[in-house]
């Protein structure tokens, strides 16, 4: 996090008045699912939003307890901010609020890159849960 800090680079939960913000931007740089399924963050009390912040700019966003409870995702990186810890940085962040609600472990709903959860705080797979929840998605 100091790295982050020292690039000017805050990590913090998104607030409500910014939720129009937030959502333009998932949906520019990702996809309107995703957009979606923040809203549901957004929706919660407290938000479980994450974003990440340079000079006033978003550069990422990570949410938990959207689509299922005790699922982490969605999230994504600015393409141009990736590599310097952001997305582990909002992972963590969302992984600790989950803790602090109860939860022992974490589900990463559609898992994208595989290889960096493992690397960022050992995730594994759980064998035969693709599609899963997403099943039938429209």
């Amino acid at each position: 996090m100091s790295r982050l800090a020292a690039d000017g680079i805050s990590i913090r939960r998104a607030l409500p008045p910014e939720k129009h913000k937030v959502l333009d931007w998932v949906r520019g740089h990702f996809s309107e699912a995703w957009a979606s399924e923040t809203d549901v963050a957004f929706a919660r009390q407290p938000v479980s939003c994450f974003i990440a912040i340079q000079h006033k700019r978003l550069l990422g966003f990570a949410c938990h307890d959207a689509t299922c409870r005790n699922f982490f995702g969605p999230t994504g990186v600015d393409p141009n901010a990736r590599g310097k810890g952001i997305g582990a940085a909002l992972l963590l962040a969302c992984l600790e609020a989950m803790r602090q609600q109860g939860f022992g472990y974490a589900i990463i709903g559609g898992v994208g890159p595989a290889e960096f959860y493992a690397k960022s705080v050992g995730a594994v797979a759980i064998e035969g849960s693709q599609p899963g929840i997403y099943r039938g998605l429209l």
